[in-house]
């Protein structure tokens, strides 16, 4: 494996298993240090709502100042420094702050790190599913391992274990080189004249709301599951399932891509992401059918982003890098995933918990109409 490739590996994997560790058991530790669940609520929303505000503003100090590397190494060191504020707090108004400030600085190490890959494959991203698996490769390992240590050595290990990682994520970043540089006298076109088209609106507004969509297993997936009658073992089983099955789709995909293209790929996710949804909807009771669900999580997350990823490269190549990959963050996570959130809340509690999953199918929908308008004009991308 060539150095650069070894590092982003690295990277990703420790950037996921940092946020699988802590942003799955987060909710306990705060329980543990007696916030109440509004305020834990409000504690787990701000990592959504952080990812509006930090990869835009660190994208663009990197795309400005043209070292990216620099600023990637800058807000690894500050979110390990970061971390040492949910160490120390002990209120509602500190733990507020500490999320606040930390997830400033990590919302953006991950786009960063993308934003230098795909700078480095130079548009060849055959590859760029056997690097991003090991993103998805190290969020279930710390997942599954860190289940295992708060049950030895009880919640507060939390802070230790995902200070660690926080560690690793460090070491990762002071390993990436940026060994590819923009052609000299190449100007970026200003963000906002891209921002402008109505390619790119729809490709923003498509992506929210498959996102939106998703949040239905994010938030509700396990206690939906749990009140069917499901015990912990399954539900962790069909978690990790649904990844392990992303893990398999990010490995093949260059064969996927080089056969169909980004557009047939991404309509696929959506029309599968339809399917998906509806079933787990109105079919969940047997569990043949809602492992069929899980292993479609290749399509709807996996296919969906990678297809994502190469079709921005149509407008934000070179000197926008940085700043697209943090838009996309943004847009499609923050905003997509904050409404997406706010939205299922409401359907749960209106209409009852199998609602959820038929307002993410017809998401679904919703989105690939967006994503239509997307690919009007033929693209060698496309």
């Amino acid at each position: 494996m060539p150095k650069q490739t070894f590092n982003f590996s690295f990277f990703l994997f420790s950037f996921y298993a940092h946020a699988g560790a802590f942003a799955t058991y987060a909710s306990l530790f705060f329980a543990a240090r007696g916030m109440t669940p509004a305020q834990i609520g409000v504690l787990m929303s701000l990592i959504q709502v952080m990812r509006f505000f930090g990869p835009n503003l660190w994208g663009w100090v990197a795309d400005h100042t043209g070292r990216r590397v620099l600023v990637l190494r800058a807000i690894t060191i500050a979110g390990l420094l970061s971390f040492s504020g949910i160490v120390l707090a002990h209120s509602f108004a500190q733990f507020f702050a500490a999320m606040v400030l930390l997830n400033l600085f990590t919302s953006a190490q991950a786009p960063l790190s993308e934003a230098l890959m795909l700078a480095e494959m130079k548009g060849d991203l055959s590859n760029y599913g056997k690097i991003r698996l090991w993103g998805s490769f190290g969020f279930v390992v710390s997942v599954m391992g860190a289940a295992y240590g708060l049950d030895w050595w009880g919640v507060e290990s939390l802070l230790w274990m995902a200070g660690a990682l926080q560690v690793m994520v460090l070491l990762a970043g002071l390993g990436i080189g940026e060994t590819t540089h923009l052609e000299p006298g190449r100007v970026a076109t200003p963000l906002w004249q891209v921002l402008r088209q109505r390619e790119v609106i729809a490709f923003f507004a498509s992506a929210a709301l498959m996102v939106a969509a998703h949040t239905s297993l994010y938030v509700y997936y396990s206690l939906y599951l749990e009140r069917i009658g499901y015990s912990k073992p399954v539900i962790g089983a069909m978690w990790c399932l649904g990844v392990l099955a992303e893990i398999v789709f990010f490995y093949f995909q260059a064969h996927v891509f080089r056969r169909f293209g980004a557009r047939r790929v991404m309509m696929a996710a959506f029309a599968v992401g339809l399917l998906r949804f509806a079933v787990i909807g109105g079919a969940a009771q047997s569990i043949a059918l809602l492992v069929c669900a899980q292993l479609l999580h290749a399509l709807t997350f996996a296919a969906h982003h990678s297809s994502c990823v190469m079709t921005m490269q149509r407008w934000f190549a070179g000197p926008l890098q940085a700043r697209g990959q943090a838009l996309y963050i943004a847009l499609a996570y923050g905003v997509g995933g904050s409404c997406g959130g706010l939205f299922m809340a409401w359907c749960w509690g209106a209409l009852g918990s199998h609602a959820v999953y038929y307002a993410a199918a017809t998401l679904c929908v919703l989105a690939a109409g967006a994503a239509s308008l997307v690919f009007r004009r033929p693209s060698p991308a496309a």
